[in-house]
C-alpha cells in the first residue's frame, strides 16, 4: 500500500508569489503532476499543513482547484499558515472530530490508520496540543488498538537544531505529553509532519516522526544556533510511504523535476556496463 506525504502548500491568492519570489501555485501543480504519473500510484494523498499562505477564502479557493487534477483521494491537516473556519468554508466535507475547534480525525486507509492531528496555536507560528486535543488523540489511539496507525500532525515533536524553525516548533510540554501517549501505543508507526521544508527524520517514543519537504520552497539547511530565517530554492519534493505487511512503513522521497535517466546498469545479455 503506497501513501504519498505533500506538504507546505503555502498557496497565495491568485497572481501572487510567496515571499515575492515563489509561484506556489505552480509548484502545486507540477507535484500533482508528478504524482498523477506515478506508477504504481499512491492509493492516498496525505497533506501535512501550510496549505495556504495567510489562510484566505481566496487561497483556498485556488487550492481547491489545484488539487482538482489529483487522481487519488487525499486528507488535509492545518498548520501555522492555515484558517480553520475559511478551510471549511471552502471544504465543506473535512474531516473533523466533531466538536467545532479542531481539525482532527481518525480513518482507515485500507490496512492502516490515519490519526489527523490538529496541532496550529493561532495566531502563533508554533505549534501546541492542548488538554481537549491530547484527549481526543488519547480516545483515537485506543480505538486504533492493535492496528498499525499513522498520525499526521503539521509541527514536528522534535528539535531540528535549524534553529529559527525550532523557536516556532511544537512547544516542549506538549512533545512530551504527545511522547506519553505514543509510548502507550506500540501500533503507532510513524509520525508524519510538515512546517520544516526538509526530510529530517528522529527517533520519537519508540518510534519514527519525520518532517516531509515542501512542494515549493525549502528552508535553508543551516545548523549554526544564529543561523538566518531563510529558504532555497531547491527542487521541489515529496514522500511515498509504502506500507508491507510483517515489513512496516519504508518512506522514499521523491523529487518532482524531469532528471536524466533511467539509465541501466548492465546491457542485453546481461553484462554490466563499463
Amino acid at each position: 500500500m503506497l501513501i504519498a506525504q505533500i506538504s507546505d502548500l503555502h498557496i497565495k491568492p491568485p497572481g501572487r508569489l510567496a515571499y515575492g519570489r515563489v509561484d506556489t501555485a505552480t509548484a502545486l501543480a507540477r507535484t500533482v503532476a508528478a504524482l498523477n504519473a506515478l506508477r504504481p500510484r499512491p492509493e492516498w494523498v496525505v497533506i501535512s499543513g501550510d496549505l495556504t499562505d495567510s489562510g484566505s477564502v481566496a487561497e483556498y479557493t485556488l487550492l481547491k482547484s489545484l488539487l482538482e487534477p489529483l487522481a487519488m483521494p487525499y486528507r488535509l491537516a492545518v498548520g501555522n499558515h492555515d484558517c480553520r473556519d475559511a478551510l471549511r468554508a471552502v471544504f465543506p466535507d473535512v474531516q473533523d472530530s466533531g466538536d467545532g475547534d479542531f481539525i482532527q480525525y481518525r480513518e482507515t486507509l485500507g490496512a492502516l490508520e490515519l490519526i489527523v492531528l490538529d496541532s496550529a496555536a493561532p495566531p502563533a507560528s508554533g505549534g501546541h496540543l492542548c488538554t481537549a486535543r491530547l484527549a481526543w488523540l488519547e480516545r483515537a489511539l485506543a480505538a486504533t488498538a492493535g492496528r498499525p496507525t499513522l498520525i499526521a500532525m503539521h509541527h514536528p515533536p522534535f528539535d531540528t537544531g535549524i534553529a529559527h524553525m525550532d523557536a516556532i516548533g511544537l512547544d516542549p510540554a506538549s512533545a512530551a505529553a504527545l511522547a506519553t501517549l505514543v509510548a502507550a501505543h506500540p501500533n503507532v508507526e510513524r509520525l508524519l509532519c510538515g512546517h520544516l521544508h526538509r526530510p529530517i527524520q528522529a527517533r520519537f517514543a519508540g518510534t519514527l516522526a519525520q518532517t516531509c519537504p515542501s512542494s515549493a520552497h525549502q528552508v535553508a539547511l543551516d545548523l549554526s544556533p544564529d543561523g538566518p530565517s531563510a529558504f532555497v530554492l531547491e527542487p521541489a519534493s515529496f514522500l511515498i510511504h509504502n506500507w508491507r505487511p510483517g515489513q512496516g512503513l519504508v518512506s522514499h522521497q521523491v523529487m518532482v523535476d524531469d532528471f536524466a535517466g533511467p539509465y541501466p546498469f548492465f546491457d542485453p545479455s546481461g553484462r554490466l556496463i563499463p
